[in-house]
């Protein structure tokens, strides 16, 4: 299936072209089976619209909302709170964006809905056991480039706390997913680096979910956009879906728009499949068979605008509708 590219005038217009593409894939499956139709969501900037949209068309009954079930791709560990609940409703937890940006919108809810249990794990204790078994190469080891770092816990290790993430937090998410039967259709957005998620660049393209120690840079960034007040208030760790298991959705939906999306897009598209830009994975995707659509504003699309001839000897299709 040829990889697609939707090029909009601004984000408005991304927002109800991409809600088009969702919705119409809902109710395909709706008016075709009577399971659950299993969607995957993102947080961040860019699927705001199409969230108040597909929210909008779910309260106008355009598809039944009761018969979704979502999964998040993730969500931070350490977030400020001494116990789970004040983590889980912490106004920059993902969960609570969830609920603000689509979820209490909705006047029929989802049958179910998933967040990656980042808000479960204690950073301190985490902390403490990847420091008791520091250079350990039998209880976990760090993958991944200086610009990311998976921390690979080993299986049945003498850490019952690293046993416990990993058997629960790790693979009890995938497993709930692989439940379900997989996802219809993945919204993704665009890191800053070409990462999804918190799957950052250099992190190897093979695993299907994450534990994630956060770059510098990440993490600075957190502050400087207003997330956090402080460096030290500000979460380390990550849980996340990996770019292996959000590439194993029927439909990949991505999402981008400004200008800070233009580098990792146009190499995404016309560059080699690599870790460093984990996005690019989206060609191997639609060289096999998945269904991999890009909706981009014309900023976000400002390093192709100019390369239609090349994407199209790629076997890419290009919708200009600006």
């Amino acid at each position: 299936m040829p990889l697609k590219i939707i090029i909009t005038k601004d984000f408005n217009q991304l927002s109800k072209e991409a809600a088009k593409i969702v919705i119409n894939d809902i109710k395909k499956h709706q008016e075709s089976f009577d399971k659950d139709y299993i969607l995957g969501l993102a947080t961040g900037n860019s699927p705001t619209g199409l969230y108040k949209e597909l929210s909008r068309l779910a309260n106008s009954n355009e598809f039944d909302a009761s018969r979704i079930v979502s999964f998040n791709l993730d969500e931070y560990i350490g977030l400020p709170g001494d116990r789970i609940p004040q983590r889980v409703m912490h106004p920059e937890s993902y969960t609570f964006f969830m609920i603000q940006e689509l979820f209490s919108l909705l006047n029929k809810k989802f049958k179910k809905t998933y967040v990656p249990y980042g808000t479960e794990i204690n950073q301190k204790k985490l902390i403490n056991e990847l420091d008791k078994y520091k250079n350990n190469t039998d209880v976990y080891e760090f993958l991944g480039t200086d610009k990311g770092k998976q921390i690979s816990i080993k299986q049945n290790g003498p850490s019952e706390y690293l046993n416990w993430i990993k058997n629960e937090i790790i693979d009890g998410y995938i497993n709930e997913i692989n439940n379900y039967g997989g996802i219809n259709l993945h919204i993704i957005g665009v890191g800053g680096r070409g990462h999804v998620a918190f799957h950052e660049s250099g992190i190897p393209l093979d695993e299907e979910m994450l534990l994630v120690k956060l770059d510098n840079n990440t993490v600075e960034n957190a502050v400087t956009d207003g997330h956090f007040d402080t460096i030290e208030e500000a979460p380390n760790y990550a849980v996340s879906m990996g770019a292996k298991a959000v590439y194993r959705a029927k439909t990949v939906l991505l999402i981008a728009n400004g200008k800070r999306k233009t580098g990792p897009i146009a190499e995404s598209l016309l560059g080699e499949v690599t870790s460093d830009v984990p996005i690019s994975y989206g060609q191997k995707y639609a060289e096999n068979g998945g269904n991999m659509i890009y909706v981009i504003d014309e900023e976000a699309a400002g390093g192709i605008l100019n390369k239609f001839d090349e994407l199209n000897n790629k076997g890419y299709e290009v919708v200009d509708l600006r």
